[in-house]
């Protein structure tokens, strides 16, 4: 009886391992920097197939289900045996409502418990693109080279092309090459930092980009003479390619240009040599290629061992964007080659399909700003192409590749200088996008992107062998955007883009609005419901500082701060730095030919949250704005309202402030609440490095101290010798303001609540707890609008 009772017990302990005791699933929330389980509860999905996302484990594989209707014992799709917490599925779904589940189990067998159950829909609109098999993505890679950019079978068109229709662009890199054949790049192998530099010094800098820019001009150097001479260029080129990268096949792959050394140059090296190895691989010698190989293998392993599979589930480091797909390069050209290489090809594409891109919504928007928009964005279209032509996927298949173009197009239309919000991009304007939009109008065929290109300069190309390739395309017929609406909401990133109209900057105003769901962090750093004014070409309303390094005093205790903006602190204090959970939310947007609305909240991303923050600009145009603040704080409290420009704000008093940038001015009235006091100062805090002499102004209007308060700012925009309406009064009523002022196109009339329950009545007009704007324009036609909430859906 013991000894049978000893066996009871350990059959129901190894029954229990089975079926799942001891194996917990984490289904905790995502925090700053992680991605988050999609499709979240209830979406509705821009793409199909959805793309499956969960929390991840050590040492779990993983089973997913989908059912209609909760019906599990019959799911409609189910896949097992998945390495890694992403999926996106081989066939698209039938439209439609469905619920998913997950689970994990370990080496030993354990199970977790099912997930919770989440719904999604697949509407019939949405876009095409499940993810091909691993075997098939592995079987469309060309077996021989050249393998990225072209196909082997596709050089003898190419050579056709070089000799006819693209001659000029086949001559251009012949001159190229024979400048490199007469002063060949310097191959010898960067140095290490020295013992005694101090990292992010400006000698370290120097240090750390120089060998990035050394590296990256060899290699690709070696790539250019390699592609040429597949046209049909003379051998020498072949030759002299081969010697370029044989010689730095010979450099430390974990030293100076090793990747977790110093990925500026780590990264440039493997996608040049990749490029070059396939270019030339029929020049190379077995040892030649063996060699190639094995110093390849140890620089993708600490790639890939630095990426995989951590950036699946947090995929917002910078750096870490552009190397994945650098990774994928590596694989398809060393595919069946290196051991590895086909487990690098996989990660990259279901980086591609499941987590890409990340600061971004299906709309187009791109959070840290047009500067690095376009720095990734340019790098990850060699990716688009590269992913093209070897196993036929078309990224702008993507929703957010379709709508991309959009967000340069309404930011920065043609003419504009002055890219917005973000990192390094005071000076960028339209023409900083003339690559990147070249690029998308052609790999998309969009019309409209190709107008834009057309009106900021006309295509420009990426040159050498990646424009030579690109040349080869159909050719896009541009089509004005006049169809289009001027304004637009870009949800994602949590920005709209108010314009008078976008076909020329110079005969427009514009109004920026922020408040984020992506909050403060990296490189879109600027503090939530921050607005920016531009008109006539001219920046008159400005966000301040100048990046001297990054991460500097100045770049973090002035650039990252609230107070750098057009904003507004309390006690001095304002929202938290460069933070993930300092988030806004656009709440409503409204958008027609004669007045746009938008509004946010921010009151939770402050260091000490206010109860409320909600700010809604009314934009009646082509010369008002309304700028309308609710505050609310636990305890009574100074708000300093802050402003900022290039040139001195004259101050008469609060209802007198003129900023003037060359012929154009903005009449600024602080119209609610009275009794402001003003302060103005060109010295940042603290101020850039000494080599940096720029200086800016900056005005605060600060109330006395309150727990609710209202802003009231009414801003009016001029041309010099422009004759425009002045009128404006603004009246304090139970349960809010209502305001009237003429504007150059007609009479307006606002009623601005003071609390979601509060009524207000002007003659015929009333609302409650909602905005009301009526318009009556010159011509005798009225408009009424009122702000309604934005729906925010998980994509």
């Amino acid at each position: 009886m013991v000894h049978r009772s000893r066996f009871l017990i350990c059959g129901v302990i190894c029954l229990g391992a089975l079926t799942g005791y001891g194996l917990e699933l984490d289904e905790s929330p995502a925090g700053p920097g992680e991605w988050g389980t999609h499709p979240g509860p209830d979406a509705i999905l821009a793409v199909n197939p959805p793309s499956f996302v969960w929390r991840p484990q050590k040492g779990v594989v993983w089973e997913i289900q989908c059912a209609v209707a909760g019906n599990f014992n019959s799911p409609v799709y189910q896949a097992r045996g998945l390495s890694w917490n992403v999926h996106c599925p081989a066939k698209p779904f039938v439209p439609g409502t469905y619920v998913w589940r997950y689970r994990g189990q370990d080496s030993r067998g354990r199970r977790t418990d099912w997930s919770q159950i989440r719904t999604f829909q697949v509407p019939s609109e949405a876009r095409s693109m499940p993810m091909p098999p691993r075997a098939e993505l592995m079987s469309r890679i060309p077996a021989r080279h050249p393998r990225l950019f072209l196909r082997p079978e596709n050089v003898p068109h190419l050579r056709t092309l070089a000799q006819g229709a693209m001659q000029p662009d086949y001559q251009d890199l012949v001159k190229t090459c024979e400048r490199i054949m007469q002063n060949p790049p310097d191959t010898s192998e960067p140095p290490l930092y020295p013992s005694s530099m101090v990292r992010g010094s400006d000698a370290w800098r120097k240090m750390w980009w120089g060998n990035r820019t050394y590296t990256s001009t060899a290699l690709n150097q070696a790539a250019i003479l390699a592609f040429t001479r597949l046209l049909g260029g003379p051998e020498a080129y072949g030759y002299k390619a081969k010697d370029i990268l044989m010689a730095c096949a010979q450099w430390d792959p974990k030293g100076s240009t090793g990747y977790r050394y110093n990925d500026e140059a780590g990264m440039p090296y493997n996608y040049y040599f990749s490029r070059t190895y396939t270019f030339v691989n029929d020049l190379l010698s077995d040892a030649e290629k063996e060699t190639c190989r094995d110093i390849m293998r140890v620089r993708g392993k600490e790639m890939y061992a630095h990426l995989c599979p951590n950036h699946l589930w947090k995929p917002y480091s910078s750096h870490s964007n552009r190397a994945w797909h650098f990774l994928g390069e590596m694989g398809i050209a060393f595919l069946g080659e290196i051991p590895e290489a086909e487990d690098w090809v996989w990660f990259a594409m279901n980086v591609f399909y499941n987590v890409y891109p990340v600061w971004s919504d299906d709309d187009g928007g791109w959070h840290e700003g047009i500067s690095y928009w376009s720095s990734y964005q340019n790098r990850f279209t060699w990716w688009a192409d590269v992913m093209r032509e070897a196993m036929a996927i078309n990224a702008f298949d993507k929703p957010y590749y379709a709508q991309a173009g959009y967000y340069a197009m309404y930011l920065t239309p043609p003419g504009k200088v002055g890219a917005g919000l973000g990192d390094l991009n005071a000076s960028k304007g339209a023409s900083y996008n003339r690559s990147i939009m070249s690029t998308f109008a052609a790999q998309a065929q969009n019309p409209h992107w190709q107008w834009y290109v057309d009106q900021i300069g006309g295509p420009k190309s990426e040159g050498h062998y990646i424009g030579f390739m690109r040349g080869s395309r159909a050719k896009v017929m541009p089509k004005s955007p006049q169809d289009l609406p001027a304004s637009r909401l870009f949800q994602g990133i949590g920005q709209a883009y108010l314009n008078t109209q976008i076909l020329n900057a110079q005969d427009s105003v514009q109004v920026v609005f922020k408040s984020s769901p992506f909050g403060t962090q990296s490189h879109g750093y600027e503090a939530n419901n921050s607005f920016l004014l531009w008109a006539y070409g001219e920046r008159l309303l400005i966000r301040s500082g100048y990046r001297d390094s990054y991460g500097s005093d100045h770049h973090k205790n002035w650039m990252w701060s609230t107070r750098s903006v057009n904003n507004i602190t309390v006690n001095g204090r304002g929202q938290i730095r460069r933070n993930a959970q300092a988030r806004g939310q656009i709440t409503g947007f409204e958008t027609t030919p004669e007045i746009d609305i938008v509004s946010g909240e921010a009151g939770s991303a402050y260091e000490t949250p206010l109860e409320q923050f909600t700010r809604t600009l009314i934009f009646v145009k082509p010369d008002l704005m309304i700028v309308y603040d609710q505050l609310r704080h636990a305890q009574a409290a100074s708000f300093e309202y802050w402003l900022h420009a290039q040139n001195k704000l004259v101050v008469s008093d609060q209802h007198h402030i003129v900023v003037k940038r060359g012929q154009v001015s903005c009449d600024i009235d602080f119209m609610h609440p009275s009794r402001l006091t003003f302060s103005q100062t060109d010295q940042y805090d603290p101020n850039p490095r000494e080599r940096i002499t720029l200086r800016e102004w900056h005005l605060q209007a600060i109330s006395e101290p309150q727990e609710k308060l209202e802003f009231v700012t009414l801003y009016r925009v001029t041309r010099d010798n422009q004759e425009v309406p002045r009128m404006a009064t603004l009246d304090e009523v139970p349960g809010g303001y209502v305001l009237t002022a003429e504007s150059r196109k007609g009479h307006v009339t606002l009623l601005l609540p003071d609390g979601p329950a509060a009524k207000l009545q002007e003659g015929p007009l009333q609302t409650q707890g909602q905005i009301l704007v009526e318009f009556k324009a010159k011509s005798g036609q009225t408009r009424l609008i009122k702000m309604s909430d934005v729906h925010h859906e998980d994509h």
